[in-house]
């Protein structure tokens, strides 16, 4: 009997481990008239599906060229021959876009429109189905009047080919009210686990809500009941249907309800699946994130995810690259979205609750926006370790506080000295004053556009000499905006006019006391970001005698004729390129600034400008990054070419 015994459990064992392929994670769906999918298939739910996504046909669809039992391109419908839309369509699609690219996706649904949970009870549904409308018989009979059979049997068929990962439920309409109802689909699904030799803790069951009370839903009393599941089964996790549109009879889903609710039901499955070793699923803490905390994260293909615990919370979104991402919440009050991927590169984003744009209080905030903002870096690979600190000499940044005798008031600054400045006390150095842009503030080079590092960086490798770079307001914090019936281009004129008195009066005779700087114009640049380009041209343009180096990233700079403006200072080139050393236009390739057509115009003049595209870029801190980056090494020549002698 135990030679028995044992031969029966090798062979058991055999069958399990046939030919499993551990990177094919393969889901099994079951449900009613949502799971089973109500809406209409619109042309996009059938372009661009993944070939790593497929589906396994759970009856016979001759029309659609499908075998039962066989796998295919997981193209709606997925469940029969002439279902809808469900959320396992873009549970799968979800699944395969945020996995590595070895990994495929499968599905397997059998779901039946109308029925209760009783229906995949396999010892009792006969009975069960014969107390049902003839309806509901007839869709019984397309899984040979026994659903969770039918479901078993392609389940055991699959395992031969993948891994199964997880269960998805949705089911609940037809229970309302049935307070016995978690621990019926317990039965189910320890019934599964039970016939296809799985562990729960490997094979979790997600569970949908219905249609919710924010949407009117009919049935959406249950949804109480449906969050109790877990406390009956500590593996299952709730996908709330809050925010996902409901169709007009308030039962089932719209197309984009489902779209929403599989799109959770996948946010959740790898949420989980980051904490298995080996899951695959690379995503780490943004640099941004204030010590200690874990989200947002960002991932290889630079989505930007975002967990935001708020219980009393109605409704939270993600305001991000000019985009509102809406979060759903679990039922522990804990809020998710995961965004599109984001350009690489600093970008400012919001929180919104309840309708007030907030910050998040996981990231560190940027003055940025015309108010302080939360942050996030979308990593740029090894390129961007030119603005990343490296083993090198570090400089330093100084908040410098002074009195503007021309504004009656005292202001800050902030100025960046070379690693050398301590180290040689009788040095004196060359001064670049650098500008943010419109709705920015003096912290911005330092904190979003990584000057310090920047420059570390270059000097240390010889690219650049040492240098200060000055950073002050340029009093544009406040969003622009002009009053009715006012000039705009005179209003445009007068924002931020203050600071030109500051920086000529002011902030250059302070920092000429302050430190050690060489005072004549040769050894003193002006560059800016967007508006900042605009008060680099203003400041400089008309007082050539006290600088001789200008750079303008992305400037604001609109609508001159190159003849004639600040007093035709490019009409006479060979003086003007006489006068300034080196002169500098860049700017995005995907931004619309007219900085390329500003450096034709002045070429066809003779103006010697050097131009520079950051390629794939558009108005951003990586491209003032870079601009930055391809500036810095051209200022005081003469100073860059004792130190190539010297070494």
């Amino acid at each position: 009997m135990k030679k028995i015994i044992v031969l029966c459990c090798l062979l058991c064992a055999g069958i399990f481990a046939f030919a499993q392929d551990p990177n094919f994670h393969i889901y099994l769906c079951l449900g009613q008239s949502n799971m089973e999918g109500n809406a209409k298939i619109e042309a996009q739910d059938t372009c661009n599906v993944n070939e790593r996504f497929l589906m396994m046909a759970a009856v016979d669809c001759p029309s659609l060229g499908r075998v039962k039992g066989q796998w295919y391109k997981a193209v709606p419908p997925l469940v029969r021959c002439h279902t809808g839309l469900t959320p396992a369509d873009y549970f799968g699609r979800t699944l395969v876009e945020r996995l590595p690219d070895n990994i495929k996706v499968g599905v397997i649904n059998v779901a039946v429109g109308g029925c209760r949970i009783e229906l995949f009870d396999e010892e009792n549904c006969e009975e069960h189905i014969a107390s049902q409308p003839e309806w509901l018989k007839n869709t019984a009979k397309a899984y040979g009047n026994n659903p969770y059979r039918r479901l078993k049997e392609l389940a055991v068929e699959a395992q031969k080919a993948g891994v199964i990962k997880g269960i998805l439920l949705h089911q609940g309409e037809s229970n309302t009210g049935d307070k016995e109802w978690p621990q019926k689909v317990k039965r189910v699904y320890e019934n599964l686990l039970r016939d296809l030799n799985l562990q729960a803790k490997d094979v979790p069951l997600l569970a949908g809500e219905v249609v919710h009370a924010d949407q009117n839903g009919r049935c959406a009393s249950m949804n109480e009941i449906i969050n109790t599941l877990p406390q009956v089964i500590p593996t299952a996790y709730v996908i709330p249907s809050s925010g996902c549109p409901a169709a007009e009879d308030n039962l089932h889903f719209t197309a984009e309800g489902y779209r929403k609710l599989g799109v959770r039901y996948a946010e959740k499955r790898l949420l989980l699946l980051e904490k298995e070793p080996n899951s695959g699923i690379t995503t780490e803490p943004a640099s941004t994130n204030i010590p200690g905390y874990d989200y947002p994260r960002v991932d290889k293909e630079g989505r930007a995810h975002f967990r935001f615990y708020a219980p009393q919370a109605n409704r939270l979104q993600v305001d991000c690259c000019g985009k509102k991402y809406d979060m759903w919440k679990d039922a522990g009050g804990l809020w998710t979205a995961t965004t599109n991927p984001l350009p690489v590169g600093f970008h400012y984003y919001f929180l919104i609750a309840d309708g007030v744009s907030v910050t998040d209080p996981s990231s560190y905030t940027f003055f940025g926006c015309c108010r302080m903002a939360s942050g996030i870096e979308i990593p740029e690979g090894e390129e961007g370790d030119y603005y990343r600190p490296q083993q090198v000499s570090h400089g330093q940044v100084r908040s410098c506080t002074y009195y503007s005798e021309t504004q009656k008031e005292f202001r800050r600054c902030m100025v960046y000295t070379p690693a050398e400045y301590e180290t040689h006390p009788k040095k004196r150095y060359p001064v670049l004053y650098l500008q943010h842009g419109m709705g920015e503030d003096e912290t911005g080079w330092s904190t979003q556009g990584k000057m310090n590092h920047i420059m570390d960086n270059l000097i240390a490798s010889g690219q650049c000499v040492p240098m200060l770079v000055v950073m002050d307001s340029g009093d544009v914090e406040a969003p622009f905006r002009p009053r009715s019936g006012k000039d705009v281009n005179e209003e445009r004129a007068l924002y931020g006019a203050t600071f030109y008195d500051v920086i000529l009066k002011d902030l250059i005779p302070m920092i000429d006391r302050t430190f050690r700087t060489k005072t004549d114009r040769e050894h003193r640049a002006m560059a800016g970001l967007s508006w900042g380009g605009h008060q680099t041209f203003n400041t400089v343009l008309p007082h050539l005698d006290k600088f001789s180096y200008i750079g303008s990233f992305s400037g604001a700079i609109f609508g001159l004729d190159m003849k004639t403006c600040f007093n035709g200072v490019f009409a006479d080139a060979d003086k003007f390129n006489k006068k300034v050393n080196y002169f500098f236009l860049g700017c995005g390739t995907e931004e619309q600034m007219g900085t390329k057509k500003m450096v034709d115009s002045l070429r066809k003049l003779g103006i010697e400008v050097d131009y520079y595209e950051s390629q794939g870029t558009a108005h951003e801190w990586l491209t003032w990054r870079r601009c930055l980056k391809e500036f810095v090494p051209h200022l005081f020549r003469a100073c860059l070419k004792m130190v190539e002698i010297k070494f």
